[in-house]
């Protein structure tokens, strides 16, 4: 008996193997990446063995075998450089199907990316699992000669694939499309954002659901522990690596992670992170629920102005911590020096140093809190670098010899930029016994002055344990401050694009100043920020109440052509705030800022931004609170040798400076923004000295190229190249050149008329538009994933081809920011805290200002909204008007050109309106048509 089934047991296996092997071969047969050729351009292998073959070689999930592997150094500031793969075929090849393997060493992935097809379609890869198993992507089969996939999103210094297979036929089953975690309700403005969007390219401050309106707490998951180059939240990425609750500009600070189990904390995040899934994920402003799969338990988040709170809801028995991290790397600072100490069975205090920030900024600067449970915990344990601390009541930890304060007076940190160092780990975690379905919340209330400041700002804000009141005042909130500009019509994808974009523009900007008034700053020592902490506290009112609020910032660089004009529109009372806050840095520390952080300055980009905020603040008469004289008289100090706008002696007398243009263009704009407010106030002879240096920038025009270039002192061009950046600050000849937009019809004579200027930036849009209108640092004709292009479509507006702005406005908005994915939406590149978002979101509304707003007499310019009709609502404390309204007939994606317009009912045959128009209310009523009238408007 044994034997016959000896026997058949064999020929059983006989025959599996070779229908196996036939099925294999089939395999092979259908895999259609096997025949073909494959190249990667932009990168270094890591090895031979490394090599671009290894991605159809068959071989898959095994690690170090069969792998393609670059070297990708990460740059300092958190971006790097990404390969192109390339896959084509001798003939034309049917494809519905395409897998993509990424490496099974968990440090090493590439999160996403972009896929292009000879047909010159586009489709986007997200969330390539982390452990070898693939995305399929599944699509209407279509005929291709090759393949090309752009990786957008990594992790790790050896990005790389196992595999990439092709099929001819597609199972849609197997479609992977992203959408957005909650679905849209008219009237719900929050539900219409949509935080997920970009994430694979933004910083550590770019996504961060756990905030209020300019709010001081910036609560957020991280999964990717940097600053830029899909640093903090990103979608591809599998884990969270823990909760922070500071996401500013150069500042962060307070590591939490629930966990159960058995942790080490000093093995760092990786040691502690779990991965997630979307679809059990709701995220939105106000709120953000997720479920961390490795410790079974659902993650809630939302918070106050200055307070964040946390609900954990557990699936299993087990032993759980509420882990504090306190020290080592985290986003854009390293936390050193904390300090804690427990003062109640439900109580925490403390405090933690926040160092080496990118772009300058103070050298040591300090957030203090208060740290609530809503139920006693069994012991309080601790670490403090390798060291594992067990049943603590306190700890502190001295700053480390190497970062005494002398060393804190040297602007950067090479030695730790980036870097985790072990030693410096430290923190806390309540230690709980929870079971299936039991609920632990936690508050943090921040302060950047005191202790005793985070304690009242958590009693003033969230005295209380109930977690859905504050997640509806958080909802509420938003939806008061999204809900000042609404719309109608337009796709489903636009909506969302456009209140995302509004989100940023309310989301960047922190306040640092406590419900009390107090604010930090650090001014002193040998450079402008290394000063120890010092206490102020704002004017308050009658009341007792603050009269305005002190604010982080990223750079104000340029905010003229986005922040400024949005904020103007919808929410002035911001510009009034802004300006407030930075007159009350210049009161401490002598010049207004470029872009605050923690309380003291940053040296980050060039100029004296300020002035372009300040200045049309003014001109638009919503100075409510800061005395215009002195105003002035600040910012003439700041455009004076010595100053923040750090002009040259030789600049101040002839309005240019040998081997810069760039910051020079700017100091011009500023010029002649600070001109316009003088000749208001009566100051003829600095209108007259302002007026003159604004003018320089013609010292720069180049006959031969017909752009401004770089010039030695003797007049000799620098360079040779219209398209470098030498001279320019993240620009060049062609993007920077336009960016004179005081003095267009100067611009217009020195190339021969406006036709010639017309022509020359007509050809500019030409050639970017094959690239959607998007490059990088310097790069391309023009840019719009950078501030200093982003006027550019506007021009033609301003120098008699208003049809030419209708177009490229449109073109522009839909190439470059209607992305609404994970991969796409702002340009991929420099979003800088709502500015790629407020320039999208005034292409959208067909509202702009070349000049900013800064003109004697403000006005806007007008191209084809992408809505139907836009309802500005009008804040009374600053505007006579109720409400502004736009109204568009017959919009299409084709109709994009002015037929005519009417404004309050009376004919409008110019392409602009005055703001003191907008401030009265009323109705724009815009004709559209598939044509171009050259009548109108010109």
């Amino acid at each position: 008996m044994m034997k016959y089934l000896l026997f058949f047991s064999t020929a059983f296996f006989i025959l599996f193997s070779f229908h196996h092997c036939k099925a294999q071969d089939d395999i092979v047969v259908k895999n259609l990446a096997r025949k073909a050729r494959i190249s990667v351009t932009g990168s270094e292998e890591v090895s031979p063995s490394f090599q671009a073959n290894n991605l159809i070689d068959g071989i898959k999930g095994v690690d170090g075998q069969g792998e393609w592997a670059i070297k990708s150094q990460i740059k300092f500031w958190g971006e790097r450089d990404y390969p192109t793969i390339t896959m084509s075929w001798d003939k034309v090849q049917t494809i519905g199907k395409l897998s993509f393997y990424d490496r099974p060493a968990l440090d090493q992935h590439i999160g996403g990316g972009e896929l292009t097809f000879s047909d010159g379609t586009k489709m986007q890869v997200f969330s390539i699992p982390n452990d070898g198993s693939p995305r399929v992507i599944s699509f209407t089969p279509k005929k291709v000669a090759w393949i090309k996939f752009d990786p957008t999103d990594s992790d790790g210094d050896q990005m790389g694939l196992s595999e990439i297979e092709a099929y001819a036929k597609g199972d849609k089953e197997s479609m992977i499309q992203y959408t957005k975690t909650t679905k849209p309700v008219d009237g719900d403005w929050v539900s219409w954002v949509d935080p997920n969007i970009e994430t694979n390219r933004g910083r550590w401050f770019f996504c961060t659901p756990g905030s209020r309106p300019f709010g001081m707490v910036a609560a957020a998951p991280y999964t990717r522990n940097k600053n830029q180059g899909g640093g903090g939240y990103n979608y591809n990425a599998t884990d969270i690596l823990g909760f922070g609750q500071l996401h500013c500009w150069i500042q962060s600070g307070i590591d939490f992670m629930p966990t159960t189990g058995v942790i080490d904390p000093t093995l760092g995040v990786e040691g502690r992170k779990s991965a997630i899934k979307h679809e059990k994920e709701i995220i939105q402003p106000g709120y953000q629920k997720l479920f961390l799969e490795r410790y079974k338990t659902q993650v809630e988040m939302t918070c106050t102005e200055r307070v964040s709170f946390y609900r954990m809801t557990y699936t299993e028995k087990a032993k759980a911590d509420l882990m504090l991290s306190l020290g080592g790397r985290l986003g854009s600072v390293t936390m050193i020096g904390a300090e804690f100490k427990q003062v109640s069975p439900t109580r925490i205090e403390g405090k933690v140093g926040t160092t080496d920030r990118l772009w300058g900024g103070p050298s040591l600067t300090w957030v203090f809190f208060v740290i609530d449970f809503d139920k006693p915990f069994n012991q309080l344990n601790g670490w403090n670098g390798m060291n594992r601390l067990t049943n603590i009541s306190e700890l502190t930890i001295p700053i480390a010899p190497e970062r005494t304060k002398v060393q804190f007076e040297h602007s950067e940190f090479a030695k730790y930029i980036l870097t985790t160092h072990p030693e410096e780990q430290a923190g806390f975690s309540a230690a709980y016994d929870v079971k299936e379905g039991d609920v632990l919340q936690m508050k943090i209330g921040v302060s950047l002055t005191s202790i005793d400041n985070a304690r009242n700002n958590l009693q003033q804000e969230c005295p209380h344990w109930n977690f859905d009141q504050v997640r509806k005042d958080a909802h509420d909130d938003w939806n008061r401050w999204l809900g000042r500009i609404q719309v109608k019509g337009g796709t489903q994808d636009q909506k969302i694009k456009f209140y995302t974009d509004l989100w940023h523009v309310l989301l960047g900007r922190h306040k640092i100043d406590d419900v009390s008034g107090d604010y930090p700053t650090y001014f002193g020592g040998k450079t402008w920020s290394t000063g120890e902490l010092k206490v102020e506290t704002v004017d308050k009112g009658a009341d007792g109440k603050p009269l305005h609020h002190m604010y982080n910032s990223d750079a104000l660089w340029l905010t003229m052509w986005n922040l400024n004009l949005l904020w103007g529109l919808g929410w002035p009372e911001m510009l009034d705030e802004f300006s407030q806050s930075w007159m009350e840095y210049a009161k401490h520390g002598g010049m207004l800022p470029r872009g605050p952080s923690g309380g003291a300055y940053t040296g980050i980009m060039s100029g004296c931004p300020a002035t372009s905020l300040l200045t049309c603040a003014y001109q638009k008469g919503l100075l409510k609170h800061v005395d215009p004289e002195k105003a002035f008289a600040q910012m003439k100090k700041d455009h004076l040798p010595g100053g923040m706008q750090n002009v040259t002696e030789f600049y101040n007398q002839n309005g240019w400076t040998p081997g810069k243009v760039g910051a020079p263009v700017q100091w011009a704009f500023e010029d002649w923004a600070l001109a316009q407010m003088a000749k208001d106030l009566g100051k003829n002879e600095d209108y007259e000295h302002f007026m003159k240096r604004s003018s320089g920038w013609t010292n720069y025009y180049s006959p031969k190229y017909g752009l401004l270039m770089p010039k030695d002192k003797d007049g000799n061009l620098l360079s040779d190249n219209p398209l470098s950046g030498k001279g320019w600050v993240e620009a060049n000849g062609w993007q920077g050149t336009f960016s004179v937009s005081h003095g267009l019809p100067k611009l217009a004579e020195l190339m021969g008329g406006k036709d010639s200027l017309i022509k020359k930036l007509n050809f500019a849009f030409e050639q970017a538009a094959p690239s959607d209108f998007i490059f990088g640092y310097n790069d391309g004709y023009v840019s719009y994933a950078n501030q200093p292009g982003c006027s550019n479509a506007h021009i033609f507006n301003k120098i008699g081809a208003p049809w030419l702005s209708q177009y490229w406005v449109r073109r522009v908005q839909k190439q470059a920011y209607s992305g609404v994915s994970p991969n796409t939406g702002y340009g991929g590149h420099d979003e800088d805290q709502g500015q790629m978002g407020g320039v999208s979101a005034l292409m959208a509304l067909g509202l702009f200002s070349v000049t900013g707003t800064c003109d004697l007499e403000p006005s806007y310019e007008i191209t084809s909204p992408i809505f139907d009709q836009v309802k500005i609502t009008l804040d009374p404390r600053y505007y006579s008007g109720k409400e502004f309204i736009i109204k568009t007939y017959n919009n299409s994606k084709t109709n994009v050109y002015i037929q005519s317009a009417k404004l309050n009912g009376v004919a409008l045959n110019k392409n602009w309106f005055y703001h003191k128009d907008f401030t009265k209310g009323g109705k724009l009523e815009l004709w559209l048509g598939s044509q171009p009238n050259t009548n109108w408007g010109n």
